[in-house]
């Protein structure tokens, strides 16, 4: 065998491999922020985090985070945080409330992630059935796909965040409800997701997976969760819908 006959069976393989995941599908669920956009592309996430740390310590709770949590960049590891030491509590309803607030002023400035739009609507075409399992609010995923135009592709099957956040994800809860409206098999359909939450959402629910990783971080951290199947553009996909590949 010839160097470059070695190296291209590889790329073969995987690419086959990638063809029969996204044919077997018969219904997709994306998760939203990632795989669909980029949401907070032109609002800081870490000034997100921090404006909820802030709220907390304007209603004297400051000591109710940790130093290293009053600083993490990740919004939704603050909510969880307060609704693991308060759980179900107003508390936690009202900072939810305002995590989906600054996600809405967010929606305009989200960067649609490449070639997403196009393989959304192909997908759609086909007749496979699509829906969206996320930890996002689902008034922020229907506001951006409404200005998208893509709402149709989705037909209101928008699984979201809900004031029980013990159902984040990767807690499968959002999957399950997206199977259950659509009437589908775990086995029939495949989870589109760039997180190890994403991954272990799927596993849970006994859902094939998907990984979309557009750096070499994300790859990596989905590879150590156990993700099998790690695209770096939706462009493959859609290629391989276009029967291009």
């Amino acid at each position: 065998m010839t160097p470059d006959a070695a190296q291209t069976e590889p790329v073969a393989t995987e690419t086959e491999n990638l063809r029969e995941v996204i044919e077997r599908a018969r219904f997709v669920l994306f998760d939203f922020d990632g795989p669909i956009c980029r949401l907070f592309a032109g609002h800081s996430a870490e000034d997100v985090a921090r404006n909820l740390v802030d709220w907390l310590e304007g209603q004297g709770l400051r000591g109710l985070l940790s130093e290293e949590e009053r600083v993490h960049p990740d919004p939704h590891v603050v909510l969880r945080v307060v609704n693991m030491r308060h759980p179900h509590s107003d508390l936690v309803a009202e900072l939810e409330e305002l995590l989906t607030q600054h996600e809405l002023k967010a929606v305009p400035s989200a960067w649609p992630t490449a070639y997403a739009d196009p393989l959304i609507r192909t997908w759609s075409a086909v007749g496979v059935r699509l829906a969206v399992a996320t930890n996002n609010s689902p008034r922020v995923v229907t506001s951006y796909l409404n200005g998208r135009g893509l709402s149709e592709c989705f037909a209101s099957h928008v699984y979201g965040r809900t004031r029980n956040l013990d159902h984040l994800k990767p807690h499968p809860h959002c999957l399950n409800r997206a199977l259950n409206a659509l009437g589908a098999a775990p086995s029939a359909a495949l989870m589109i997701g760039d997180t190890p939450s994403d991954f272990l959402a799927a596993r849970d629910a006994g859902v094939p997976f998907l990984g979309y990783a557009r750096n070499e971080e994300k790859e990596g951290l989905l590879r150590e969760a156990g993700a099998e199947h790690v695209v770096p553009s939706m462009e493959l996909l859609l290629r391989v819908l276009r029967g291009q590949l």
